[in-house]
């Protein structure tokens, strides 16, 4: 359902979002480090998630990316809508141009309720949420 960029930069944001009590900033080769990817991946990505408003840069000797009070608040289906767009939740399972309730394919009707849980998931759960269990070391963000 999600691609590949946008699990690396839901990561990404819940690393900053690690950091947000200290007020530290972090750099493009330390996110990547700690998430295990390309630093290249890493440094569109998160161009792309500041053009979006979803984290903030700062340019100079203590510059690098973080996240404000307003963007740890904010659900995860923000960060998902600016990597894959908002109709990543209206896509078919096996990928058909022309499923819909009248046209299904195979597996449409399960797909739907399960697609339709994650939404809602991802509406609910704040950002805050995601990077509190990796603060407390109950969840990682690397495999």
């Amino acid at each position: 359902m999600l691609s590949l960029t946008c699990k690396t930069a839901i990561r990404s944001v819940i690393y900053l979002a690690s950091k947000f009590n200290s007020g530290e900033k972090a750099g493009i080769k330390e996110i990547a480090e700690f998430i295990n990817a390309s630093e290249h991946t890493v440094g569109k990505l998160l161009q792309t998630l500041v053009k979006g408003a979803v984290i903030n840069s700062a340019k100079g000797p203590h510059g690098g990316f973080f996240i404000t009070a307003k963007q740890i608040n904010q659900p995860v289906l923000g960060i998902i809508e600016v990597i894959d767009g908002k109709d990543v939740f209206d896509e078919c399972g096996l990928g058909l141009s022309k499923c819909s309730a009248t046209h299904p394919c195979p597996i449409h009707q399960e797909y739907k309720i399960i697609r339709d849980k994650f939404k809602t998931m991802c509406q609910e759960k704040k950002v805050r949420d995601l990077c509190e269990p990796v603060n407390e070391g109950l969840a990682y963000l690397i495999g």
